[in-house]
């Protein structure tokens, strides 16, 4: 990545972090408008940069989810899905 994206991601990433602590989203709005104030390609950055970091985590866990519910029917001895049955 440039400069540009790689503060803005640096930045996303802090953000998401304070986010996850504090529960205080409205601090997203306020760093958008102070970047949007100065460099609008440093607030496109950082959008695009928090949009695929929300999403991929949301992914992530949307994954962990799926993996533990296959693994608990494993162990229950159900077949698996998609395993052809004989």
């Amino acid at each position: 990545m440039g400069v540009t994206e790689d503060l803005a991601d640096d930045l996303a990433l802090q953000v998401i972090k304070y986010v996850d602590a504090s529960g205080d989203e409205g601090v997203v709005n306020e760093i958008v408008a102070l970047l949007g104030a100065t460099s609008q390609t440093a607030e496109e950055a950082f959008l695009t940069s928090m949009r695929v970091r929300r999403a991929n985590m949301k992914a992530r866990a949307l994954l962990l989810q799926k993996v533990k519910a296959f693994k608990a029917k494993q162990e229950a001895g159900k077949p698996a899905p998609d395993t052809p049955k004989t």
